[in-house]
């Protein structure tokens, strides 16, 4: 291991030294602003060996006397579509990872008292951005959007832009080397230029107080404004038109109490058109207001307990094998969820794209939103922590104004030490210090059966410092039952909510065989796995949701089997194909009773 590290370090990590420089605070509602798209064909460059910068190809450098040549060309080579992953497009970069360049020209003409950005909703895994042969920016973290001004830097004609992306998989990176999802590279979400005025609204919360049911509390942060400046919040359907003004750092904040509000929840997604102003700029979307907090062992939305019904679901088409990335690419995913029953979503294991977060919001899911602390973490690396902070504050940044999203995830499948720990409370810290309003919750993978109790128990202390505790136990595929379903009680997190955040097993669609042989990999060992653990279920005092693995066959390189797998991870309730396998039919069902 220590010479393959070796080895990698300077290629992959030499996009490292100048990580997230020139990136700057998000600007909120990106998708409510002044944009022009940037999508489409890009061309490209496959650099398997990282020799693009050395020879500057970002440059664009064209021959021009006799003698001159240079060894590469963006012209007439490989075109890419952007969003999406390079994995999907061409069967040479099916297992690519490493460096592509990417790059098009566009026009952005003059527009005086203007301020504009480029906007990248996401880059996988790690990027330099350069602007007309200069270096402008760096973000490393595949999930979580970035922006850079370039004011004054832009063409009104000709502008080139060169993206030098990069998906090696490092031992400092989130996620870390190995983890259980095909490993997309690419510019996998919307590049947009956003223009805004020179005074302009950088940041708003707008959210319901937590334990009130009829008071929002407003922050707003204008960028370049001074101190005394005005901001307007209104909600025209509840007749409200506030004012507030700015301090010193340029943000403003008011409190109010509303009349006949309809509180939003999975059965009414009710959402509220909001207009955010000042004397240069104006924003509007459509918000939502709930409470969400915990009651003893209950999780209360809007003051009324509530049984989670959830599934998990990665950010991928599996019939297109490639990530999501479009509004119609949520639409057939939330579809699925939807005719499933669920009333929640775990977005695993990584912030989604926003058309994914926004159409949950407005179809009535809840959602629980992660950062890719998944397993192989280097806890003990202050320069991993650091980053991880970094990318989870990005994620909450982004998402703070989404009512549905209910749970911020810190951590998925850990083991206990002082240097994990330390680790997960400094994001839980991340998240409170933007949004306090929200629960806290990590999965775990330690439930143990102890024999002389006769009980499903879990020993890790850490538990204490969450809202919500989620446990992943695979019961009849990686852990043997040790007694028959009926009589596997729980003692697991008593006084505090539980979720049972991923369970189930694996099958192959269309493949039939023994109920109770694992090794048939048929959909009636999965069916009969589910019923065994729906039975399980009730045995948990404390259990308040269950979230089964997973909506969708998925893409995996963990996954060997020739014959079964071939590359899948078959715990999907649906094949990679989009049919139906006979545990979802199960699991329709119990939703249906709860």
């Amino acid at each position: 291991m220590k010479t393959l590290t070796k080895f990698i370090m300077p290629l992959a990590l030499s996009l490292l030294a100048a990580a997230d420089t020139g990136a700057q605070e998000l600007i909120a509602n990106v998708y409510g602003r002044q944009t022009q798209s940037l999508n489409g064909k890009w061309d490209a460059i496959v650099d398997l060996y990282d020799q693009g910068r050395k020879n500057k190809i970002y440059l664009d450098r064209k021959p021009e006397g006799k003698t001159d040549f240079y060894e590469y060309s963006f012209d007439n080579g490989l075109r890419l579509d952007v969003p999406s992953d390079w994995n999907c497009q061409t069967p040479e970069l099916k297992y690519y990872e490493g460096t592509v360049w990417y790059a098009r020209r566009f026009d952005a003409p003059q527009q005086a008292g203007q301020r504009q950005f480029l906007h990248f909703g996401a880059v996988s895994y790690r990027c330099r951005v350069y602007l007309n042969g200069e270096e402008i920016g760096a973000h490393e973290g595949g999930f979580t959007p970035f922006q850079i001004e370039v004011t004054g830097r832009l063409k009104p004609e000709g502008n080139f832009l060169a993206v030098e992306a990069n998906n090696t998989r490092t031992p400092d990176a989130i996620p870390a080397m190995a983890f259980d999802w095909w490993n997309y590279g690419g510019i996998t979400r919307d590049v947009m230029l956003i223009s805004v005025p020179d005074t302009f609204i950088e940041d708003y919360f707008i959210r319901l107080d937590k334990d009130s049911a009829d008071r929002i509390t407003a922050d707003v942060k204008l960028s370049g404004a001074a101190a005394g400046t005005s901001v307007g919040i209104e909600i025209p359907e509840l007749n409200v038109r506030e004012t507030a003004v700015t301090d010193d750092k340029g943000t403003a904040s008011v409190s109010f109490r509303v009349k006949k509000l309809e509180r939003w929840s999975p059965a009414n997604p009710k959402r509220y058109r909001v207009i955010v102003s000042s004397d240069r700029d104006r924003v509007e979307e459509r918000i939502g207001f709930r409470n969400i907090r915990v009651e003893g062992e209950d999780i209360c939305l809007n003051g009324t307990p509530l049984f989670l019904k959830s599934v998990s679901f990665h950010e991928e088409i599996p019939q297109r094998m490639g990530r999501a990335f479009s509004e119609s690419d949520a639409v057939m995913l939330l579809s699925e969820a939807r005719a499933l029953g669920c009333n929640m979503i775990r977005l695993a294991h990584y912030p989604q794209n926003e058309y994914i977060v926004r159409l949950a919001e407005q179809m009535g899911f809840l959602l629980w939103e992660e950062i890719p602390i998944w397993q192989g973490i280097d806890f003990a690396n202050g320069q991993t922590r650091e980053k991880a902070g970094r990318m989870i504050r990005e994620m909450v940044t982004r998402d703070k104004n989404r009512c549905a999203l209910a749970f911020w995830g810190v951590a998925n499948e850990t083991q206990p030490s002082e240097a994990r720990n330390a680790f997960l409370r400094h994001l839980i810290g991340c998240c409170r210090e933007i949004d306090d309003t929200r629960l806290i919750v990590a999965a775990f993978d330690l439930v143990r059966f102890d024999r002389q109790r006769q009980l499903f128990v879990m020993n890790d202390p850490f538990i204490e410092e969450l809202d919500v505790v989620a446990v992943n136990k695979y019961m009849g595929w990686y852990h043997p039952w040790p007694l028959t379903p009926d009589k596997a009680v729980w003692d697991v997190a008593r006084g505090k909510p539980l979720i049972i955040s991923e369970f189930g097993g694996e099958a192959l669609y269309g493949q039939h065989g023994p109920a109770d042989v694992a090794s048939s990999w048929s959909e009636e060992y999965q069916e009969a796995l589910y019923r065994d653990n729906l039975r399980m279920f009730e045995n948990i005092p404390n259990l308040r949701g269950v979230s089964p693995w997973i909506l969708f066959d998925f893409r995996s390189p963990f996954r060997f089997h020739p014959t079964n797998q071939e590359g899948w991870n078959r715990k999907g309730l649906v094949s990679d194909q989009g049919y139906r396998k006979k545990a979802w039919y199960l699991m329709k069902a119990y939703y249906d009773k709860h």
